[in-house]
């Protein structure tokens, strides 16, 4: 057996197992404790939730692509993209879920056979970044602790005129169904007009809701309005708002201007084209946001993401490895009339 077969046979027992949110297939090809037991953990709350939702399985599909591949003296070590969409059933009706999962597959031969002996995610759905961003209100800004930027950069016409402007009137209405359709044409896909961020979460959310016609506050200061003009050089240029978790959730709800938001108390609260941000410790720094693209059969929210790209998702996120018990939530309804 080759060391790509045993790779193929792990593609095979994990679409089985995430379909049935069983890890017992999996034992049989990984050897990762760790992993195993993650895993388990992870399919024992998905079976918690579907049950909770009326969810039944019905089928799952999973493609694999080798990124990158080195053999080594102790076995080989290799890259992956797999591609899974899920299919269920919810009230009567067939509906689908796609996700990217990015691995580093580790494999080592034991005597003919190959095995897998470690497995590790190549993005997570927690920021890395862990400083704290806070809210001054009598300053009018938010920003990471000790840091307020003076930078004054220039303002990029060319890559706003790519990604579509709106006319300018005193009043500006969101258009939902249009954030809808570009977070599921970019749901795994970078829009080539915006930076890629390596943890890209809230930028994706940001284009999305630029999309739909929120209006930007440039203020030209990294630590004030909601805003974006590319690069000027080597200087990127876009506020903590536009790209980061804790930013972007501190800011809408407290802007008076521009893209505007409200909190509400529940994710049922919530239709398509708006957010939710992600506390995975509750200790209050939030490090996740998901854009709402449509609503379940029990008029939950489904929601698109970049790092994990993900589509149609269940919002409460139980099925990611970084949710933990004392995860909490902010949602975040948009305003339909905002002030240009």
């Amino acid at each position: 057996m080759s060391w790509k077969t045993a790779l193929y046979d792990y593609l095979h027992a994990r679409n089985t197992a995430e379909t049935e949110a069983s890890a017992g297939v999996l034992a049989n090809v990984v050897e990762d404790e760790r992993f195993n037991r993650e895993t388990d953990a992870r399919y024992r709350r998905l079976i918690e939730s579907r049950k909770e939702r009326g969810v039944k399985a019905l089928r799952g599909e999973m493609r694999l692509k080798l990124q990158h591949v080195r053999e080594h003296e102790e076995g080989v070590t290799a890259d992956v993209e797999c591609r899974r969409q899920f299919f269920y059933e919810q009230g009567g009706r067939e509906r689908k879920e796609c996700i990217v999962i990015r691995e580093r597959v580790g494999l080592i031969r034991k005597g003919s056979r190959w095995r897998i002996a470690q497995i590790s995610a190549r993005e997570s759905e927690r920021e890395k970044t862990r400083q704290p961003y806070s809210w001054l209100a009598e300053e009018g800004i938010y920003t990471p602790e000790g840091e307020i930027s003076s930078s004054q950069p220039y303002l990029n016409y060319s890559i706003l005129n790519h990604v579509g402007t709106y006319p300018e009137t005193r009043k500006k209405l969101y258009d939902r169904a249009r954030a809808v359709k570009y977070a599921d044409t970019w749901w795994n896909g970078y829009n080539p007009a915006f930076i890629e961020f390596e943890v890209d979460c809230t930028s994706y959310v940001s284009q999305c809701l630029f999309a739909g016609g929120s209006p930007m506050n440039y203020t030209g200061k990294r630590g004030a309005g909601w805003w974006y003009s590319g690069k000027q050089g080597s200087r990127e240029l876009w506020s903590y708002s536009w790209a980061v978790a804790q930013a972007l959730q501190l800011y809408v709800p407290a802007s008076r201007r521009g893209l505007t938001g409200t909190l509400v108390s529940s994710a049922a609260e919530l239709r398509p084209g708006d957010f939710i941000s992600y506390d995975w410790d509750g200790d209050g720094r939030f490090q996740h946001n998901t854009f709402v693209t449509a609503l379940d059969a029990g008029g939950m929210p489904l929601v698109n993401a970049h790092t994990v790209s993900s589509k149609h998702r269940y919002w409460d996120y139980k099925d990611s490895y970084a949710w933990t018990d004392k995860t909490r939530y902010a949602f975040v309804r948009v305003s339909d009339e905002m002030d240009g």
